[in-house]
């Protein structure tokens, strides 16, 4: 029988060692689990417990899933259920929501949980009721990710995302240089805004993204750092802050997420300066079209189709849907890997819908 990987992103290829799923597909499903197979066509229930849905990029994972799932349901003659739940940033409020999916009987699980630190506490639900999860986007400690043999991980390397992004600076930095040194001191005078507090995400963006440029010997001067927890909203506020104190001084806004990129760019809307350069992470919709304006310098595309379409592919697999004859690339028995990719105006189209 052949065997064929699949390229789960819409962008790029996965990295990481093949690993069949015929071993799962053949362990026995437990009670509340496995498809219903009605007299004409099979029902795959999935639930989908997202850490809140006002989260530009978790909506668009959700909008892609969705109809990726219609065309799954036409190629394959079967009905995919999906129920999703807004945990509306409320780990409590999220863990009881899952109580309601596996009540609901979902074939597999998916997760965008809302603390990492409680992975444990959803893993044993999961457990206990013998359906497989499927975290993503928010990536549980590695400790956790062996409590079980039925738990992945969708996602990318957030260090990844950093580095990337930390290059899309340099680029600008050091082809632009006359212009962006407002001041002529040599020096990159910045803000970071940054995502939720604690998320493993926003540290290592943070982090890899200023590693970049200080081992390339950009001198760097961080004028101010503070959340935006993600929101466009929260950014506009604080980089109106930040105007106050600072003034025309900025000659960076580095973004954790392209919404709150999006939102120091309107905060400078509201003033007469000179936007500085603005970079974000996600690539999301909004972000295109500030990168087409020329407001955005540029950002990093975080798949979210891909993520969708590697969720789809594995819960198919999983439930025992998928053709045995395909496979699901993982890394490590519980991970799925997506790449980043930078967007700037000079490959914009290759990433902008049709």
């Amino acid at each position: 029988m052949s065997r064929t990987t699949k390229n789960y992103s819409s962008q790029s290829h996965l990295k990481g060692v093949a690993v069949l799923l015929l071993a799962l597909l053949a362990i026995a499903p437990l009670s509340g689990c496995g498809p219903e197979k009605g007299a004409e066509t099979e029902t795959l229930r999935v639930g989908l417990a997202l850490y809140t849905q006002d989260d530009t990029f978790i909506s668009t994972i959700v909008q892609d899933l969705e109809r990726i799932a219609q065309e799954e349901e036409l190629a394959r003659d079967i009905k995919i259920n999906l129920s999703v739940a807004d945990g509306r940033s409320n780990q409590t409020t999220q863990l009881e929501q899952v109580d309601r999916l596996i009540t609901w009987g979902c074939d597999v699980l998916c997760v965008n949980i809302v603390d990492r630190t409680a992975a444990a506490v959803l893993i044993d639900k999961a457990e206990e009721a013998g359906v497989p999860l499927i975290f993503f986007n928010r990536q549980p400690v590695a400790e956790d990710m062996e409590r079980w043999d039925q738990l992945y991980y969708v996602g990318a390397r957030a260090e990844e995302g950093g580095i990337l992004q930390g290059q899309l600076v340099l680029k600008a930095w050091l082809s632009d240089r006359e212009r962006l040194d407002k001041n002529g001191d040599g020096i990159l005078q910045y803000v970071m805004l940054e995502g939720e507090p604690g998320h493993q995400d926003a540290l290592l963006r943070t982090e890899y993204s200023i590693q970049v440029l200080s081992e390339a010997g950009v001198e760097l001067e961080k004028l101010g750092s503070d959340t935006g927890n993600w929101k466009r909203g929260p950014a506009a506020t604080k980089m109106g802050q930040w105007l106050e104190e600072f003034g025309d001084q900025i000659e960076a806004v580095i973004a954790n997420n392209d919404d709150m990129a999006l939102g120091a760019i309107d905060a400078y809307g509201q003033t007469d300066w000179e936007l500085p350069l603005v970079v974000g992470v996600d690539a999301t919709a909004p972000a295109l079209q500030a990168v087409a304006e020329g407001t955005l310098y540029g950002t990093v595309l975080n798949d979210a189709e891909g993520i969708a379409r590697a969720m789809l592919d594995l819960t198919l697999a999983l439930s025992g849907v998928e053709d045995s004859g395909d496979t699901v690339e993982l890394t490590g028995d519980h991970y799925v890997w997506l790449s980043y990719q930078k967007v700037t105006k000079e490959n914009l189209a290759d990433f902008q819908m049709e």
